[in-house]
């Protein structure tokens, strides 16, 4: 168990992540713990939690003494969940290079066009319907033909896989439900056996295939190369999945902001900051390798350090205006797509596929509206929304 050794006891701290409030906004309190107790200690999630830009970002740049890898601390990793996520530099190196440049080889004014035209094609679809859920209609299958194309796979049937996901989604959050992890374990079993049939099997051009061409190059067990494929497929879909679901939310809320986004010189600093503003990416953890402090506060090593990124891109003192919609701010260094040697293998990715949403808004049959109350996932790990009735309607 990691209990802490040191506690601190100016505040008493009450963060429920899964609370209906927080789920709806989280920000609020947000600001309240980044100004009352920027470290404190959860006790069901065994966690110690930072909420402020400069300690979160520290704490992701340093891997040496803030681990991915638990094993470093005499932990157990399973090999169905040995990925490039449970390695740190300099074991992690090679095997993120193999991924990126793969990633960055892929045609992606090509997909970007392709995207474009699916999203057209589903809104003239959708153009005359009193109302759709923007999640179900828009943001899965866009996210699922994006991503497999990025990959260059075969596209997975929507609704088993959009099942695989939720699971894995709701199986970051085991330490505020323990419930969820023998689902999400077994969800992560079952799309690594795809990914084992699509190495057996595609010879399609795409990351895959440049991976399977290079892979003796990143020098660490095969079973790290499909299981960090299974991870990026995944983690691609999931972030702009809910990328799509809170930005065409933020968007609604904020009209002027679309309007604004008109001009083609804002596009790429205001879809950052509609990132930076209301991502997916609530929070990461690490665990610490050796004693250290971190404010006032000793940190235990064994201990874990759960870094709340979605806090951290509102904190003022890196984010002027935090909490309004700068469409052209810069620099816009936030955490969204996580930081330092773990940061998101596909940020340019999911920086082009919300770009591409975006557009399509601007060139609708329509200005989209809501047609009613939006539901949130009850996850906390991942911000997204369920439900998000909207029509093209006026």
């Amino acid at each position: 168990m990691n209990s802490p050794l040191h506690v601190p006891t100016t505040h008493k701290v009450r963060y429920d992540p899964l609370d209906p409030d927080t789920l709806t906004s989280p920000y609020a309190l947000y600001a309240h713990l980044r100004e009352t107790t920027p470290v404190f200690w959860h006790e069901q999630m065994e966690s110690w939690v930072l909420t402020r830009y400069r300690d979160c970002r520290e704490v992701l740049r340093d891997y040496r003494l803030f681990a991915r890898d638990r094993r470093r601390v005499g932990e157990d990793v399973p090999e169905f969940r040995q990925s490039i996520q449970s390695l740190d530099p300099p074991a992690q190196t090679s095997l993120r290079g193999l991924f990126i440049n793969s990633l960055r080889a892929q045609d992606f004014d090509g997909i970007g066009r392709r995207s474009q035209r699916q999203i057209a094609d589903i809104f003239q679809r959708l153009s005359d319907r009193a109302e759709f859920n923007w999640m179900t209609e828009v943001a899965a299958p866009v996210s699922l033909t994006i991503t497999a194309e990025l990959l260059g796979v075969d596209e997975p049937e929507l609704g088993p896989y959009v099942q695989i996901s939720d699971a894995l989604a709701r199986r970051m959050d085991s330490g505020l439900l323990p419930s969820t992890v023998e689902a999400g374990d077994q969800a992560r079993k079952d799309f690594n056996a795809l990914v084992d049939s699509w190495f057996e099997t595609n010879d399609r051009p795409g990351t895959l295939h440049d991976v399977r061409e290079n892979a003796a190059k990143a020098k660490v067990p095969e079973h790290y190369i499909r299981n960090t494929t299974s991870v990026t497929f995944n983690a691609s879909f999931g972030t702009v999945y809910a990328t799509a679901g809170n930005v065409a939310l933020t968007l609604l809320q904020h009209p002027e902001a679309l309007e604004q986004l008109r001009n083609e010189s804002l596009l790429d600093t205001g879809v950052d900051e509609l990132i930076r503003f209301d991502g997916p990416a609530q929070g990461t953890s690490r665990v610490a390798t050796r004693r250290t402090t971190i404010r006032d506060t000793v940190i235990e090593p064994g201990q874990t350090v759960l870094t709340l990124m979605a806090a951290a891109n509102r904190d003022p003192e890196q984010f002027p205006r935090a909490d309004e919609l700068v469409l052209d701010r810069s620099p816009n260094q936030h955490l969204g797509f996580g930081w330092g040697p773990h940061a998101c293998l596909g940020t340019m990715f999911g920086q082009l596929a919300v770009k591409q949403l975006v557009i399509g808004l601007l060139n609708a049959p329509a200005p989209l509206r809501l047609a009613g109350a939006p539901v949130r996932r009850r996850t906390a790990t991942v911000r997204s929304l369920d439900v998000l009735p909207v029509t093209f309607r006026q």
